[in-house]
């Protein structure tokens, strides 16, 4: 076999495709793979370049390989498909990873550790149990308003509802309903007890690292931004400045620029959609705060309140604790209350 220099690998669930190429750029293997002949194949070769898009079990590969001596490059997939030629399939992907991950301008994503993965894991697990939570109490709602019970919105209006089911001298509910509505009611009460369990699991992983504990102290940052900060961001100073970092958030507005004329729309809404969503609610709340204490000590954001809708600022100020964040993150500093806000 030819000394092989750069290898694109496409991962898959059981079957894993190679293409190789030699140090003058010419094809030295190509052949597909099954799961448990991965890293027996990579501990015959001497070290070389592994390029693999970034996915879910992208992270897990690149430990594997970088334990084995060879250094791996992580890319988004949006970056790698524009170099599949003709039709798509697992040798020509292969073929794919392997000519981007030689290109200098080419974007990486920094290898996550398993710690990092199992806090990301909390927060999606307790994500899922906060969209189930809701459907449970949208299928309560529905049921009863079938039959012409209604409660207020909020957590008061279900509590109401559910005092009815459990009440058997009302008549409006039929003797099935009630079994449905009970059977639903102690999803509820465990949806929302696993909720809190998680919530615990957050602030105790928050407690223990050390970035974390610096991010809080963000306005509008808590602990559960921060601990997912710490955990998506492997690496900080892949970002060149806090404004590509707010970019891959999304938030930043959409262009459509052309012939000089700058053009910006709405934001962009690309990258990390959890994280977009946890700084917006942060700015919420900062906003709410300030609206109830004055924004005397706040002069930039009683400005931009002046001028625009609250959500408009909202959009601005989560773009401005993004900065932040990252500033915090890549420099290991402190917040500093600026002087114009120090109460």
């Amino acid at each position: 076999m030819k000394t092989i220099a750069t290898i694109g690998l496409d991962i898959a669930k059981s079957v894993f495709q190679v293409h190789g190429i030699d140090a003058e750029g010419k094809v030295a293997v190509r052949k597909q793979l099954k799961r448990a002949r991965v890293l027996p194949f990579f501990q015959k070769l001497a070290p070389c370049v592994v390029g693999i898009e970034a996915c879910a079990s992208s992270h897990y590969w690149s430990r594997e390989l970088q334990a084995l001596g060879h250094t791996v490059k992580l890319m988004p997939p949006a970056y790698v498909k524009p170099y599949v030629k003709r039709q798509k399939n697992d040798a020509a992907d292969a073929e794919a990873i392997c000519e981007a991950v030689q290109r200098p301008n080419m974007r990486f994503v920094p290898t996550k550790t398993a710690e990092q993965q199992s806090c990301l894991m909390l927060h999606r697990a307790r994500h899922l149990f906060i969209r189930q939570q809701t459907a449970v109490i949208n299928s309560i709602r529905a049921y009863l308003a079938e039959l012409g019970i209604v409660a207020p919105v909020g957590r008061k209006g279900v509590e109401e509802l559910l005092c009815a089911v459990a009440d058997p001298k009302d008549e409006r509910i039929p003797d099935i309903t009630r079994e449905c509505i009970e059977a639903l009611g102690a999803l509820l009460f465990k949806l929302k007890a696993q909720i809190l369990e998680f919530d615990r699991r957050i602030n105790a992983w928050h407690r223990s690292n050390e970035t974390s504990r610096r991010l809080d102290e963000i306005p509008g940052v808590g602990p559960a931004l921060a601990t997912a900060l710490v955990a998506t961001v492997a690496d900080p100073k892949a970002f060149r400045s806090g404004r590509d970092f707010s970019a891959w958030i999304g938030l930043v507005p959409k262009q459509n620029s052309s012939g000089g004329k700058e053009r910006l729309g709405n934001i962009t809404k690309q990258g990390e959609r959890y994280l977009r969503s946890l700084f917006c609610a942060g700015a919420l709340s900062v906003i709410r705060i300030a609206k109830i204490r004055g924004t005397k000590h706040r002069p930039w954001l009683a400005k931009l309140l002046s001028t625009k809708p609250t959500k408009v600022a909202a959009i601005a100020l989560a773009n401005k604790l993004a900065r932040m964040a990252w500033a915090l993150m890549a420099k290991g500093t402190n917040y500093k209350e600026p002087i114009a806000m120090a109460r």
